[in-house]
């Protein structure tokens, strides 16, 4: 029975970690068949998760910080998609008018539900890291991961040279978390897999609801490369290098007050 009420308990907190990256899946699901009138779908997405944020603001649902840690990752992921849309690595077909360079400014939204999950689990499990290899050594890995997601395209592709250090840097580090008064912990780099698996098949789900297109989904809906996880591994490592470093920012100056 107790090891009934964890599991419950984990999933309901795992749940209301979701409830953004969820909104904008029900978003997408329903402005594919339901259509806004007199604005775009693209539009009509934008819109709605701007209120869905204000909400889960005004609700306490998000704190402040959190908002400020969205907002940092939706920049981020704007600038990967307006590079990736000219590469022709994927495309926005459908009008819209808050449409930049071809790609709808909602898709920051995309990469922000990560650091909306990933924030919002970290404060509900209490969690924390022991090992932590320190800011230099994370903000560079986590700079060059990013980084090779533009060069890929003129220079070899070192993914998989930085999947490798990834392992290196992170090996001593594990990921504490708390559910009701059991403390429970994984390899850091374990939960870098498991989100970067869940993310790919989100990634499915969104691409089938027309989210955006891959090159060999124009024609007809196919399900998404499987080498995409190793890119959502490396992605979800820059999310959490900049949440557990904000945590760890955050902790340390209420200590000091």
């Amino acid at each position: 029975m107790r090891q009934v009420l964890q599991l419950l308990h984990f999933g309901y907190h795992q749940a209301m970690s979701c409830i953004f990256p969820v909104s904008i899946f029900a978003t997408l699901a329903l402005s594919s068949v339901i259509k806004v009138p007199l604005i775009h779908r693209y539009d009509a997405i934008l819109l709605i998760l701007l209120v869905v944020q204000y909400l889960m603001y005004r609700s306490g649902l998000e704190t402040r910080d959190e908002i400020k840690v969205i907002c940092l990752f939706h920049l981020i992921g704007l600038a990967l998609e307006l590079y990736k849309v000219k590469m022709g690595s994927w495309s926005y077909p459908e009008p819209g008018y808050t449409k930049w360079l071809g790609v709808p400014l909602y898709s920051g939204f995309m990469y922000a539900s990560v650091a909306s999950f990933m924030c919002q689990v970290w404060r509900r499990l209490r969690m924390d890291m022991t090992g932590w290899p320190g800011l230099t050594p994370a903000a560079l890995l986590g700079g060059a991961i990013y980084f090779n997601f533009f060069t890929h395209h003129f220079i070899p592709d070192f993914r998989w040279w930085l999947t490798v250090l990834v392992f290196i840097v992170f090996w001593k580090t594990w990921i504490i978390y708390r559910v009701r008064t059991t403390t429970y912990r994984m390899p850091l780099t374990l939960a870098f897999i498991i989100v970067g698996f869940f993310i790919w098949l989100a990634e499915n789900i969104a691409t089938f609801f027309g989210a955006w297109k891959y090159p060999d989904q124009h024609q007809t809906w196919q399900l998404v490369s499987f080498s995409k996880i190793s890119s959502w591994f490396l992605l979800v490592i820059i999310s959490v290098i900049i949440v557990a470093q904000l945590k760890y920012v955050k902790s340390k100056s209420n200590n000091d007050t």
